[in-house]
């Protein structure tokens, strides 16, 4: 405690607390344990740039390339017991990462055990974590390998092999781990993958796949068993792809596990899907990427009594986050909102929502059937997948209730279109849609490593750009996996179906042709809201160019 108390009558020497907020800040100390500098930080008693100066340490380079040679001066038992890495040598004085760099007992300690000056760097704790695991791997892998790796793959094949892994606590331990370093990066899909000599683990961070770790071959079967049994699966079923779901409450939060087993040439490949139940609370169309001028258009969509309303994206664009977003704002108790959806991917609080069953034959058409009964003010569908479904909902909206869906398509028009395809009459198209949203999820770029970059000449002929036009990118860090962005945003376009163009929807116009409309009237394109966010700083060209690329552009 010594330390800490240091650390407290320097700041009250230096005028910038009081004797009474620092009994108040140990106070909380003695029920938290977090650390004191950062307790001020949080009662807004302090800034970090004031608390640096205080504690007068260096702070951490997160690009600082690490000496590996330096793990020899203090070896990984050390490393984990105290929550340090070595950063850097210097003559006698070894810079240490540390949490806590007033504390003197882990100082002292350190200083006796490898024999040099100790000279603490500030770190936060996540980025110790990062650089330990790094190096030395995840505690639990390391020890579940360790373990089976004397197991004979006969083993893995018992008769009790359910009761086994119930009981089987360093396996526990690795499944537990995995799903936990997922959400602490804030992954979407942890995908578990075997191969011939190895098992694949990545995680998909920010829409980008990332390798975590190897682990041993023979191990797939435990693991996947493991997570079956997790999610009441069927643990003896390894022919046939099967689904489930875990629930998982944290402190802070409620997360909802989607699990997905496809059998493979060399055993189960297991997909877990980590959805925030309590995160669409948060989301606002403006936070989600809508600009003023998008958010316009869209607004008028969603304040029609009547009409169809799509979103359209490939798998994994945030259609159904933007869906959910728009009706947590319509949400009212003299509206009666009900949804069917496959699955139910979050919870909204006054809001009839119902999930379909193919197995039983409830589909989304045997549902909205049931909803018109209901009589509801909105309708939500999950997806329009069939004619079946796509007539429903166009005569839904056509008798005086909003309805809102999805739809695979590459951008706005091409929606139009496949309604046209799946044989839906055009009359009844140009007299039901009220507009189309398009979207793409591109990355953000890291703000902890922002930095301004030329970019290339293919970059800037993409964009349009002229030479010199100041622009940012992400060097990389340890806060974004050295990857230069974190986070993700959508870039949008909006098509409102105008009297124009139901004229060329009604003659059954290309695509393109309905395109060009659309643009002549004002919609903003996929790729001209990505350059907008580019010349903001929010993201880069490339990001662009990965998801709003176009041949003819």
């Amino acid at each position: 405690m010594a330390g800490r108390k240091k650390l407290g009558e320097k700041l009250i020497e230096k005028g910038l607390i009081t004797e009474e907020q620092l009994n108040q800040a140990l106070l909380i100390q003695s029920r938290t344990g977090q650390l004191l500098g950062q307790i001020l930080v949080e009662m807004n008693l302090l800034d970090e740039e004031e608390l640096k100066k205080v504690l007068g340490v260096e702070e951490l380079d997160l690009k600082e390339e690490i000496d590996t040679a330096l793990l020899e001066i203090v070896p990984e038992e050390v490393i984990r017991k105290y929550r340090v890495f070595p950063i850097r040598k210097e003559g006698e004085r070894l810079y240490l990462a540390m949490a806590d760099p007033q504390n003197v007992v882990v100082l002292d300690d350190l200083r006796l055990l490898t024999g040099h000056i100790i000279e603490p760097l500030k770190a936060d704790e996540k980025e110790i974590s990062s650089l330990i695991e790094r190096h030395f791997g995840i505690p639990e892998v390391e020890k579940a390998m360790q373990e089976y790796a004397g197991q004979d793959a006969a083993d893995e094949e018992a008769e009790d092999v359910e009761e086994a892994l119930i009981d089987d606590a360093p396996l526990i331990r690795l499944v537990n781990s995995l799903i936990m370093r997922a959400v602490e990066n804030e992954a979407s899909d942890i995908h578990i993958e075997p191969f011939k000599s190895e098992i694949r683990v990545r995680y998909r961070i920010d829409g980008v796949m990332h390798t975590v770790m190897n682990l041993p071959r023979k191990m797939i079967y435990s693991v996947v068993s493991r997570i079956k049994i997790m999610a009441n699966m069927d643990i003896s079923e390894r022919r046939m792809p099967q689904d489930g779901r875990i629930s998982l409450k944290l402190p802070e939060r409620n997360l909802d596990l989607r699990i997905s087993t496809m059998p493979t040439v060399y055993g189960e490949k297991v997909v877990i899907r980590i959805l925030d139940k309590d995160s669409i609370k948060n989301y606002t169309l403006e936070g989600l990427g809508f600009s003023d001028y998008n958010l316009r258009r869209f607004s008028r969509f969603l304040s029609s009594s009547y009409g169809m309303v799509l979103v359209t994206g490939p798998t994994g664009s945030g259609k159904t986050t933007t869906l959910y977003t728009a009706l947590a704002g319509l949400d009212s108790e003299e509206k009666n909102i009900v949804t069917v959806e496959d699955p139910v991917e979050y919870l909204l609080d006054g809001v009839n929502q119902a999930q379909v069953n193919t197995r039983i034959g409830a589909t989304f058409a045997t549902y909205l059937r049931a909803i018109l009964r209901q009589d509801p003010d909105i309708i939500l569908i999950g997806e329009i997948r069939d004619l079946e479904t796509a007539e429903i909902a166009v005569r839904s909206a056509n008798t005086g209730h909003l309805v809102l869906s999805t739809m695979h398509t590459n951008d706005a028009p091409g929606a139009i279109i496949r309604l046209l395809d799946m044989g839906v009459e055009p009359f009844m198209v140009a007299s039901s849609v009220l507009g189309v949203v398009a979207q793409r999820l591109v990355r953000c770029i890291c703000e902890n490593c922002r930095q301004p970059y030329t970019p290339g000449e293919a970059e800037m002929a993409f964009a349009g750009l002229e030479p010199g036009t100041p622009l940012y990118a992400g060097v990389g860090c340890e806060k974004c996996n050295n990857t230069g962005y974190r986070g993700r945003i959508a870039v949008v376009e909006v098509l409102p179906v105008t009297p124009a163009l139901q004229k060329l929807i009604l003659r059954r116009a290309s695509a393109e042709e309905l395109r060009q409309l659309a643009l002549q009237e004002g919609m903003v394109s996929l790729k001209d809201d990505g350059i907008a966010k580019v010349l903001q700083g929010i993201t880069t060209i490339k990001e662009v160019m990965r998801v709003a690329y176009r041949e003819d552009e």
